[in-house]
């Protein structure tokens, strides 16, 4: 390398044990040591991001840390036989961000297994407004399709529906065909939710505030819960027969409190996705289809793009559930 620094977001654990974040100058000898190393020049923001960056010891272990656990870049150095130098390629999951450094510097340095080549049809730019919250709800998607042998007008919820894989969630079930009700406690983005082909739009309450039996009239065939806790029980026991909920999110809870005879009684299915570990063909597969047949028409209209300077009030917008669509950082600037 020609420079021995890059810029990079880094959190530091005071004496006091409280958590400074400063845009600061890092040290190559600093990253691990894979066998990649990348050139960033897109990141984006996710609310795992957000705990990371606010020392959430069960997300990252050890300070000083770089958050990120999405990046697409430039492969700078390969010591890998399948990649080269300017080989274009995105990382997401497995230990990036979390207690590996990550895409909120100039430069990653990853195991080329975690690597994913940008296919065609897809930019840096766009495979960041994805980041792990498009990947996770084409995987929801693609759970849900692969269980059930309809799309066209089925109806389908999605949670949550304002956040990252909430918007991406209504965007790719609408597209595909279903009649997707959208689920938010943010009245106020309606528009938005029908822009990204939303059908109907409710509060959240709509969904919680119902009585307390164990079934009750079927509502939906398909379901992308992002939130977890309460909201996970009622889409569960309003979802009609052979139906499909995916879970992806804790945002309300870990704890699941529910009964069997949705699943013994309708016949439903309950998936969990777990994009942190998705098995390297399906992530390529997803991959694909997000640049082809799954590439949605309005991404450049569900994003704001950030400096890493912006970076920390974007944090504490998330962190108090103020965010809404996709938030991407340009390492270019």
């Amino acid at each position: 390398m020609e420079k021995d620094t890059f810029t990079a977001f880094v959190v530091h654990q005071k004496e006091d044990q409280t958590f400074e974040q400063t845009v600061t100058q890092r040290s190559f000898v600093d990253l691990p040591d894979y066998p990649v190393l990348i050139r960033v020049k897109y990141s984006s923001l996710n609310y795992k991001d957000a705990l990371s960056a606010s020392g959430n010891k069960g997300v990252t272990s050890s300070y000083p840390h770089t958050p990120g656990i999405d990046a697409a870049g430039i492969v700078e150095q390969s010591d890998d036989e399948r990649l080269s130098a300017g080989d274009p390629v995105i990382v997401t999951s497995y230990d990036l961000g979390e207690n590996t450094s990550g895409g909120f510097g100039q430069y990653i340095r990853v195991p080329g297994d975690w690597i994913v080549p940008l296919p065609d049809g897809l930019t840096l730019r766009e495979s960041m407004i994805y980041g792990t919250a498009g990947f996770t709800a084409a995987y929801g998607v693609l759970k849900i399709q692969q269980n059930q042998s309809e799309s066209a007008d089925v109806p389908a919820l999605v949670t949550g529906a304002t956040g990252g894989v909430g918007s991406f969630a209504v965007g790719l079930l609408a597209q595909e065909g279903y009649a997707v009700t959208a689920a938010t406690g943010k009245l106020n983005q309606t528009d938005y939710l029908r822009e990204l082909g939303a059908r109907d739009v409710i509060h959240r309450k709509e969904v919680t505030d119902v009585a307390s039996k164990p079934l009750l009239d079927g509502r939906w065939s398909a379901a992308v819960d992002t939130v977890g806790g309460e909201i996970l029980d009622a889409v569960l026991r309003q979802t009609k027969h052979n139906g499909t909920v995916t879970c992806c999110g804790n945002i309300l809870g870990g704890e699941l409190s529910t009964n069997i005879y949705p699943f013994i009684l309708r016949g439903i299915s309950l998936m969990g996705i777990d994009s942190g570990r998705c098995p390297m063909p399906r992530r390529r597969q997803i991959w694909k289809q997000l640049a082809g047949l799954w590439k949605l028409p309005f991404l450049n209209r569900m994003v704001r793009e950030i400096t890493l300077d912006q970076l920390k009030e974007e944090i504490k917008k998330i962190l108090r559930g103020d965010q809404t669509g996709r938030i991407i950082l340009n390492l270019n600037l």
